[in-house]
């Protein structure tokens, strides 16, 4: 751990084993003191920073096999611009009670209360709903403020219907072959709201409290469901759509289906990735994964109109890739002077 004192706090070496680059790859360095002051350089270019609980997070890409250094430098507060945020998330009251959350590639939202006795379309689901983009801006608060989120004018939109499904990532506990589900969300909390981590927990009384953690230039959220069983078996899964290819590896721990978009062009992936996998089972109008907790696993989605993946061969090729970086994460090593 270290001490924010002084000007040069310590040097930074993080280590990449892999044999292939990785792009975006959050770094986290523990620190005791003021956060707020603590700021990082890379060549004499100071790094976009974050506190997040007891460390500073900052995000690098690193060649293959490579190793990069980074000097920690102790200034001023850090002041964020608009420009500096690639992760946003919020609850949406005016909208019977989403909570929608994004980063520069992908966006998603999931249902609360209101939703359950709107008189127009009353929806009980504990589903993870799927907005696809294809444009690095912020843009939940933009297609919320206009309503018109179901139509593609340049940058996306909603075109996944997951209704009571387990949408792309929805989880469920597994009973006597049956899947048992929650009701909506109850209350929602922000715990790192940018401008690289986004975290926030999704409370489902009586059943589970969820956290999700999104960083920028990431197509991967990371879930954690803490339920109320603690020793039950539990289920995430996709839901089944007409036309959509599966595709599972369960040495490698992933499930992923790929299929064409209702609504707009071209097709879209979504991906669960576990620690393991025990089973692999369909319930419900769903495929689903069951494993033992603690119930952490990554919900991934990509769209091949966004530009990053041109067809589904290139996605599993990233698929494959985050598997390993999942195994192997950075390793860092801190230089006092």
């Amino acid at each position: 751990m270290l001490t924010a004192l002084g000007i040069v706090l310590a040097q930074v070496i993080v280590h990449n084993d892999l044999p292939f680059a990785r792009a975006s790859e959050t770094v986290e360095v523990p620190i005791n003191g003021d956060l707020s002051r603590i700021h990082v350089f890379k060549d004499g270019k100071e790094v976009l920073a974050q506190a997040v609980s007891d460390r500073i997070i900052f995000q690098t890409d690193i060649p293959a096999k490579g190793e990069q250094r980074f000097d920690l430098r102790s200034g001023e507060p850090r002041k964020y611009k608009k420009e500096d945020f690639r992760v946003y998330g919020r609850f949406v009251r005016e909208r019977f009670d989403d909570f929608a959350w994004e980063n520069d590639r992908i966006a998603h939202r999931m249902y609360g209360a209101a939703l359950e006795t709107w008189e127009k379309e009353p929806l009980t689901s504990s589903a993870v709903d799927v907005w696809l983009k294809k444009t690095r801006r912020l843009v939940i608060n933009d297609w919320y403020m206009v309503d018109d989120y179901h139509h593609d004018h340049g940058e996306g939109g909603d075109f996944y219907s997951a209704g009571a499904s387990r949408g792309c990532g929805g989880v469920g506990l597994w009973r006597e072959g049956r899947l048992i589900v929650s009701k909506n969300f109850r209350d929602s909390r922000v715990i790192a709201a940018g401008p690289i981590r986004l975290i926030f927990e999704l409370d489902y009384p009586g059943f589970e409290t969820k956290r999700v953690t999104l960083d920028a230039g990431q197509n991967f959220n990371r879930f954690e469901s803490r339920f109320s069983d603690a020793t039950a078996i539990y289920a995430a899964g996709i839901k089944k759509f007409v036309n959509t290819e599966l595709r599972v590896e369960r040495a490698a721990g992933w499930m992923r289906a790929w299929g064409p978009v209702v609504g707009a062009s071209g097709h879209f992936a979504c991906t669960l990735v576990f620690r393991a996998i025990d089973d692999i089972v369909e319930a419900d109008g769903n495929h689903l994964v069951i494993s033992k907790q603690p119930a952490v696993y990554w919900v991934g989605t990509a769209w091949d109109q966004a530009g990053d993946f041109a067809t589904v061969a290139d996605w599993d090729n990233y698929v494959e890739q985050w598997t390993q970086r999942i195994k192997s994460p950075l390793r860092v090593e801190i230089v006092t002077p």
